[in-house]
Order: C-alpha cells, then structure tokens, then sequence
C-alpha cells in the first residue's frame, strides 16, 4: 500500500492534479503518522486539525469543480512555533509566550497559505531560536528520528524532526546562526538558508534581527526549489526585504554543472570538524567533480572569527528585541510583586529559561557603557571584513562548499553544561548569517548510521546557483532518498 506520507510535495502535488487522490486523504496519512509517532519524536507543540480539514474541503471542492491548482494547493505543511500564524498559538517555546495567539499572520506563511497549503501544527524549538539542539525549549525535548536518544539539532529542531520522520511534507524553520541548515544536516534531510532580505521577516518573533532569515525544510532539492518560488518577493511591512525580481528557482533543476567553479574553504575542514564527516563531504565534492565542476582549495582566514563575532552581534541584538517581554503589555506576569521593578524583574526571571537569560546578559553588557566600543563596536568592524571576504570568493567561484555541522547528532544532555562544546556547533554555519548570503544543507551521506550534510553557499541572491549544485548532486548520490528506522 502506498503510503502517502513519505511522498515529495511534487509527488503528491501530480497525485492530486490528476485525481488519484484527495487533500483528505493527504490529511488523514499524515495525521496517522504523527499520531502513531509523535509521542516518541516530540515535533509538534500544536496540532491544527480541525482547521486543516476545513481547508482540505475547500481545496477538494476546487478540484471537483476542475479549477487549476498550484505547486502547494492541498499540501500539508508545519511551522516553527516562532512564526506568526493568525488564531493560533505562537509560543516560541517559552514559557513567557505560552498563552500567546498572534491577531496577524506572518507574511511567509500567508504567501504559503494563497498557494493552498494546509498547516497542520505548529513545531519545536530552543526557547525563542537560542539554541543548536531543541533541548531548551519550556515544553518538551525533540528527538532525533535517526536516534531517540540523539538531538535534531537546533533551533528548528521540531521543523527538521517532523519533515525527517514524515510528519509533514515541508516546514518553516527560522535561521540566525545556522538553525535551519544545522537541524537539516543531522536530520538527514535539505534545509535552505535564503539570502538575507529575499523572504519577509514580518511576523517572525524577532531574535538577532540583522540576522535571521525564513527558511524551508524539504524531502528533496526540487521541493525546496518549489517552496523558494513561494518565499521569495518583496514584502512593504518588512523594512530590510529586498526588493527585485526574482525567477523560477525549479529552472535551476537538472542542468549541467560543468565548468562550474567551486572553492573548499580550508578553515571549515580544519579543526573540530569530525574526520568522518570531512570525508563524506569531500567525497560529495569528488562527485562534483566528476560532473565536470572545477575545485580548488581556498582560504577565509577571518571566518576563524566568525563565532564570537555571532554571540557579540547577535546577543546584543537579543538583549534590544526582548526588552519588550516585561510582564506588562503581553506574555507572562509574575503573580507576586510590590513594585514596577519588581513586576519587571520576577516576570522576566520566571519566564525566561536559562539559555535566553545568558544570551541577554550577554547583550546588554555588550552594548553598556565602557564596553560597547571594546565589544560590540569592534565585533561589527570584523563582520564588515568577513562580509568583504565572501564578496571576493564569489568574484572567482560560482560556490563555496563545507561540512554543514563539524559532527554527527550528539547525545541528549551531552553538551548542556559545556556552552562552548555547544556554541561551537554552528562553526560552519554563523559565517553565513554574518555576511547574509544564501546556503543549502543537503544529506551527503551517513556515519555509523547517523546523517551528514553538505552546506552549499553562494553569493548574495545566487540562489539559483546553489539549487543546480545541490541538484545535481542529488540526481546522482540519491542520499536525499535515505529515511529513519521508526
């Protein structure tokens, strides 16, 4: 029996045009399937069955009544609970927004939505996107679907676990430092980091605002071209999106790559990054190569920056966004006070988890008097000299290619009292963030039986780029095929 859960969105999507299914039964498949595993998994906070149907019956009637759907009409999707989503809840795992219903819809998801895609729940994360494992969200820990006792990688730790596990077709993720690509590549399945400014930021629960992103979770590279065509445009609402023209992103499937030129950066193979892991990339490479790409070595020497550069800049820009959760206007208030500062200082200690309170303690005592010219000052300066680096990599290379996380999926509880263990697993992926390009994780294999990803960057809206490589790869390694053991 066809099982249509584990099915692609363009699978699914030439099932329903040409009427062997319904939008129901694509409901009622995946909804088995999270109700079979989710207990096990932890994905969803959320689920929005009764909403989903409802939409699956308007998207049945279109059908019979022969009107022309789209890529996303019918298809079942999931989002990171620290996007915006009208009548439901948005939570950012955090026990300050837990009671939260946003009254508007963030501008992804309802560019999703005029396409015809069905949310079934909302998913997982690290307390308000601070974290690289999910194990600091308030409400539960999600597992690896490779590994019950292993992490999916963070933040977007429930999107990357729901769409691995087949919990959904695609999802939301947001990525400040590398949590779309670094869950994606522990997962096992593509997880897309877009340029920055190219998807809307509105509605996204702001974390380090000069460097998160919305990005989609997908089966395949050709799904994830589908849902970019989607993502992409330009947004009034937003101040930083960008805007100008964007193309089919599905044109850049199944071409040639030859004479495409492509750099290894020394720096993201060198130390802390798992020999095994080191190998399966650099034998993706060999498998570009023997498309016909050229590959050569290269340096980035001020990426060896690129980490304390992200916790100066980001915590600082933390510390500033969440200075609005204060007990008084919306989100948790302490019961017990006697005075404003109080009210302030009980509702903001209880809650916050740890990891969020380390991070604004971080960013406010970077952007203090004394310090901030020392600190702050100086990590932007640095992040001007990496942003000035990829710019001339890209005069030469079509694409830069690295480990997307230096390991495998580490144990729960392993690295939760040693920070810098944990800091140091988005290594290969803040450089990104930093400098605002674009970057693609897609499986490349698997290390004792555990996924490892490829990271794909290219310059700032080459996109395109990145989805030919990607594809191309994919075509011939078929790792993207690779599913858990459930």
């Amino acid at each position: 029996m066809l099982e249509l859960h584990s099915l692609t969105i363009h699978e699914i999507r030439d099932m329903l045009r040409a009427g062997q299914i319904c939008s129901k039964d694509i409901l009622d498949s995946v909804y088995s399937r999270i109700e079979a595993l989710d207990d096990k998994i932890g994905a969803y906070l959320t689920l929005t069955k009764e909403e989903a149907y409802e939409a699956a019956a308007i998207i049945d009637k279109k059908i019979a009544e022969g009107e022309k759907l789209g890529d996303l009409a019918g298809i079942p999707m999931a989002i990171k609970d620290n996007i915006s989503t009208k009548g439901v809840k948005t939570t950012c795992a955090s026990k300050m927004l837990e009671n939260y219903v946003p009254p508007f819809d963030a501008h992804a998801y309802e560019k999703l939505k005029e396409a015809g895609a069905i949310l079934i729940g909302k998913t997982n994360l690290d307390e308000f996107a601070m974290g690289s494992s999910t194990e600091n969200s308030a409400f539960k820990i999600t597992r690896n679907p490779w590994d019950l006792e292993r992490v999916p990688g963070g933040s977007s730790g429930g999107s990357a676990a729901a769409v691995a596990s087949d919990e959904a077709y695609f999802a939301l993720g947001s990525d400040t430092g590398g949590s779309i690509r670094q869950p994606a590549s522990l997962c096992g399945v593509v997880g897309f980091k877009p340029t920055y400014g190219a998807v809307s930021r509105y509605g996204l629960v702001a974390f380090g605002s000069s460097f998160d992103q919305i990005g989609p979770f997908t089966k395949d590279v050709e799904d994830c071209a589908i849902l970019l065509n989607h993502l992409y445009g330009h947004d009034k609402k937003d101040s930083t999106s960008l805007n100008v023209e964007f193309g089919d992103f599905t044109e850049a499937l199944n071409k040639d790559i030859k004479g495409m030129r492509i750099g290894l950066p020394e720096e993201y193979f060198g130390e802390g990054i798992d020999p095994e892991v080191k190998k399966l990339v650099l034998d993706g490479v060999k498998v570009l190569e023997g498309l016909g790409a050229h590959v050569e070595e290269i340096s980035l020497p001020y990426s060896k920056y690129a980490l304390p550069v992200y916790y100066i800049a980001a915590s600082a820009e933390a510390s500033s966004n969440l200075a609005r959760y204060d007990g008084v206007r919306y989100g948790y208030r302490a019961k017990d006070y006697s005075s404003l500062e109080e009210l302030y200082v009980n509702s903001r200690s209880e809650g916050f988890g740890e990891e969020v309170k380390l991070r604004i303690m971080l960013g406010t005592y970077t952007l203090s008097s004394g310090y901030y010219d020392a600190y702050y000052n100086k990590a932007l300066k640095v992040r001007r000299l990496i942003k000035q680096e990829f710019e001339e990599a890209f005069e030469k290379y079509d694409v830069l290619i690295s480990p997307t996380s230096p390991t495998t999926a580490f144990k729960i509880g392993e690295r939760t009292d040693d920070q810098l263990a944990m800091y140091m697993s988005d290594i290969c992926t803040v450089p990104i963030n930093i400098a605002g390009i674009p970057a693609i994780s897609v499986p490349c294999g698997l290390s004792k039986g555990l996924p490892v990803g490829m990271q794909i960057m290219s310059k700032s809206l080459g996109e395109a780029s990145i989805i030919k490589v990607a594809h191309a790869f994919e075509q011939n390694t078929n790792f993207t095929k690779k599913k858990p053991t459930l």
